[in-house]
């Protein structure tokens, strides 16, 4: 168990103080522009890319693996939708209720968990949930949320939107490019390599920390109901489903599966307070939602990598 906590802690440790160094400097919100950049458009990129364009094109086609995580995100989305409707009635809020569910923070804490928690192997599997789960959550949000009323966008307009948010998304062109990469064996110049292991090294510490101060500037103002549903729909039933998908999609080794059952386990991401924002929905209670379960996962999160670890999860 102490190797559990001295792996989990540091990760945690880092959200805490951006919490605690937010909390005493009081600066706002907007001061963490500059750096939310450096995080979103170089650094978690370039980790995005040296992970792929290392990894052997063979394993970057499991389709079974991606549509079995695909299909677990989707029905814990879907559970928490309908209970949302049938409490509100009103598609926009239980479509951010829905991905408060389903939307881990597979961005910023789960690559370097991963492969911290795991090694080298779990860089395929996470880079393959984080591609294709943001596809399905950047479809998602403004589909559901033109069926509702609330994006006034015509149909067109609409799919343009989408397809920019896909194929635009810094995470998803460093993608796109590592798999090119991977594709061609091309290696970049030496000085470039070690540019891009510096930006690498550099992505999880600053995002971590980063979260924490974003946590410390939307305090908890309003606990919503639908909480007790969406902390254990998050972080305990989501990555028993994702266990049982894959268990029925192919056969993966063990180290695909915990990763995608840790990666299922991570806390709601910041980007569905954004969502919810956007469309002015929900979004109290969304910030709520990504503070309760951050603070909740580090004991579900503990707990998850020891029986991982010690193979009381086959």
């Amino acid at each position: 168990m102490l190797s559990v906590f001295n792996l989990v802690l540091p990760f945690f440790g880092l959200i805490f103080l951006g919490f605690f160094v937010a909390r005493i400097n009081r600066q706002p919100l907007e001061a963490l522009g500059w750096m939310n950049t450096f995080i979103v458009y170089v650094a978690l990129p370039a980790m995005f890319f040296q992970i792929l364009s290392r990894t052997p094109v063979s394993e970057l086609t499991q389709w079974g693996f991606i549509i079995g995580c695909t299909a677990s995100t989707f029905c814990i989305f879907a559970i928490m939708f309908l209970i949302g409707m049938v409490r509100t009635r009103r598609i926009d809020e239980s479509t951010i209720q829905g991905l408060a569910a389903a939307y881990g923070n597979i961005g910023y804490m789960g690559p370097p968990l991963a492969i911290l928690a795991f090694g080298a192997p779990a860089a395929v599997p996470v880079a393959l949930i984080f591609c294709f789960d943001n596809i399905f959550h950047f479809v998602m949000s403004p589909l559901m949320m033109a069926i509702s009323g609330n994006d006034k966008r015509s149909k067109s307009e609409l799919m343009v939107g989408v397809l920019k948010k896909i194929f635009f998304h810094p995470f998803i062109i460093a993608t796109i490019l590592g798999i090119g990469a991977a594709v061609a064996g091309l290696t970049p110049p030496l000085a470039m390599t070690r540019m891009i292991d510096l930006l690498a090294a550099a992505a999880a510490p600053c995002a971590l920390f980063a979260m924490g101060a974003t946590l410390a500037l939307r305090p908890l103002k309003r606990v919503p109901k639908e909480l007790y549903l969406i902390v254990p729909l998050k972080l305990l039933v989501q990555p028993f489903m994702i266990y049982a998908m894959l268990n029925l999609t192919g056969d993966f080794p063990p180290v695909w599966i915990h990763t995608a059952m840790l990666m299922a386990a991570l806390p709601t991401a910041t980007n569905v307070f954004v969502i919810a924002q956007q469309y002015g929905v929900w979004v109290e209670r969304a910030s709520s939602s990504i503070l309760a379960t951050t603070l909740f996962s580090i004991l579900t999160l503990t707990l998850w990598l020891y029986a991982m670890t010690n193979g009381l999860i086959p």
